[in-house]
């Protein structure tokens, strides 16, 4: 039998141990969740973090004597709507450094997969969004991510190279479906390292700004 206070000693010393391999593991980099109710305006204060960041960062290379078209500052992937004559079909997923599309769901999709009346075609977010997040993992300076959701998390692809760019110590921007119960959305949620911010009509326009201070803080 094991003393009781040796017993409380030894695990004292096993969350210390946890803690101190969990803060090693973390990184210095905050990872930034944009969350809101469908059209609450994530995509366009992600859009606006984005600027301020590319702006920003190309002053204070320009201060230096440094060409910013010669740094890598940020790339990832964008959601964009398919609107044709008012009315929204679908959804692109874009390559944000080179502008490379997929259409990764449409009306007009032939799929047994459909999300809200859309056919969804994981293979546009394999063919595009994946390499996207995988050059900006590697190369760029701030990795965004546009929209973690119910369409995208079809692609195991997808998936995987989002949890794999959110064990990178990078300043990293991500936007959040609000209500999806999916496993890659609930581990970004309880991350230690993860601020989520909802999207609404009081701080749309003050968002940004809040967001942008608390990347600069470490980047």
């Amino acid at each position: 039998m094991i003393p009781h206070h040796l017993k409380i000693q030894r695990k004292r010393y096993l969350i210390s141990d946890l803690l101190k391999k969990r803060v090693i593991h973390m990184g210095i980099h905050p990872k930034i969740g944009i969350t809101g109710l469908p059209r609450s305006g994530k995509s366009a204060v992600m859009d606006k973090v984005v600027q301020m960041l590319q702006d920003e960062r190309a002053k204070e290379l320009r201060s230096r004597g440094e060409d910013p078209s010669t740094h890598n500052i940020v790339g990832g992937m964008r959601t964009l709507p398919i609107i044709e004559n008012g009315e929204r079909l679908g959804y692109s997923c874009v390559n944000f450094q080179n502008g490379e599309l997929g259409t990764m769901a449409h009306r007009e999709i032939d799929s047994r997969l459909r999300i809200l009346g859309l056919g969804i075609d994981p293979s546009a977010l394999d063919a595009v969004a994946v390499p996207a997040i995988q050059d900006a993992m590697d190369n760029y300076e701030v990795i965004v991510i546009d929209e973690i959701g119910k369409f995208s998390v079809e692609s195991e692809g997808f998936v995987d190279i989002v949890r794999e760019a959110i064990e990178v110590d990078k300043p990293t921007v991500l936007t959040l479906h609000k209500k999806s119960r999916h496993p890659l959305l609930q581990d970004i949620r309880r991350r230690d390292d993860a601020r989520i911010l909802e999207v609404t009509p009081v701080n749309r326009a003050l968002l940004p700004y809040k967001i942008h201070k608390l990347m600069r803080e470490t980047y």
